[in-house]
């Protein structure tokens, strides 16, 4: 059986972003963390082939829109190469620019929308020029540190202490320290190496769990932070996910998490303004808006703001007389 995919692909400061406006399952559950499960359990193959190898790559990344399940304007559900996250800051930028711009939402309040996202609900505000969408800010869901201080030798490299922050994805925060003395030192190939290897060695002695939604759990994403590079910015990072991708993008969720770390360490305030460089230089303004609490665990409300512009439209069909329907990846 052959089923098609209607796409609008575009990328959020460098990051693809894949828009799937036709072709969604019809999910059950009363929320989008149950929708997500359900995807998961029946659905997946439609992630891997739509975001892996032939019809994909190791960055891609995207989602479907769908109805909310309470009181919102719409629904996001998320796809990429490393699994259908509880939320993703460059995709949701990316999909609502691309969902404004062709007429797939219609907000109740011009320049305002509220979204549910499998990790919560989410306030965004837009601004547009003409028919175009020129930037999108995201009030995120709580973001706070998990863990402090996790002590790992990493082979042929040497020791380092890793941090673990939550901004909708937990990520391993490595600071400059020991060997790391700077993304531009490292390059991105051992910087995917490195990461495979540091990430698998969390995962064996430390499993974050969210204190209020417990199926958003384990460390998915590493975040290199690093001293800016251009004017203007307050830090740069390399974001690591799947087994093979450095966000293009500064990554919203990993700003996020980013943003927590800083004010746990006393290096952020409420009311501060963070900009974030991704790996090859692109900016998102990341801003620490309030404080929080996460199932009684002090955190912050974050928020990102970026930009995203579309490329083109893309019908892909998965067919099931394809030895590759399902995709594949190279590792």
């Amino acid at each position: 059986m052959r089923h098609s995919f209607f796409c609008i692909d575009g990328h959020t400061a460098g990051n693809p972003v894949r828009l799937v406006a036709g072709g969604a399952p019809l999910l059950r559950g009363a929320s989008m963390a149950q929708r997500r499960l359900d995807f998961l359990a029946r659905f997946d193959w439609i992630r891997t082939g739509l975001c892996f190898e032939p019809r994909g790559h190791d960055m891609m990344s995207g989602g479907f829109l769908y109805p909310p399940c309470g009181d919102a304007d719409a629904a996001i559900l998320f796809i990429e190469t490393s699994g259908c996250l509880p939320m993703c800051g460059h995709g949701t930028i990316g999909m609502i620019t691309f969902g404004l711009e062709n007429g797939l939402i219609t907000p109740r309040e011009p320049g305002r929308l509220v979204v549910e996202v499998p990790a919560g609900t989410i306030d965004i505000t837009y601004q547009t020029e003409g028919d175009r969408v020129r930037s999108v800010r995201i009030r995120n869901v709580p973001a706070y540190v998990a863990e402090h201080g996790i002590k790992v030798d990493v082979p042929g490299f040497g020791p380092l202490t890793i941090d673990v922050a939550y901004g909708g994805n937990y990520y391993a925060i490595v600071e400059p320290q020991g060997a790391y003395t700077g993304l531009d030192d490292l390059g991105a190939a051992r910087i995917i190496e490195l990461s495979r290897t540091i990430r698998a060695m969390i995962r064996e002695i430390y499993e974050p769990v969210h204190p209020v939604e417990s199926s958003i759990r384990g460390v998915t994403h590493l975040l290199w932070a690093d001293k800016p590079r251009g004017d203007g910015a307050d830090g740069r990072n390399a974001v690591f996910y799947g087994e093979r991708a450095i966000d293009r993008s500064p990554c919203g969720t990993g700003t996020s998490a980013r943003l927590a770390h800083l004010v746990a360490t006393g290096r952020l305030a409420v009311g501060d303004r963070f900009v974030h460089e991704s790996y090859i230089g692109s900016r998102f303004t990341g801003r620490v808006e309030a404080t929080a609490k996460i199932g009684g665990i002090d955190g912050i409300i974050p928020s990102i703001e970026g930009s995203a512009i579309a490329t083109g439209i893309n019908t892909i069909w998965i067919d099931r007389e394809d030895p590759f329907w399902a995709g594949f990846s190279v590792t």
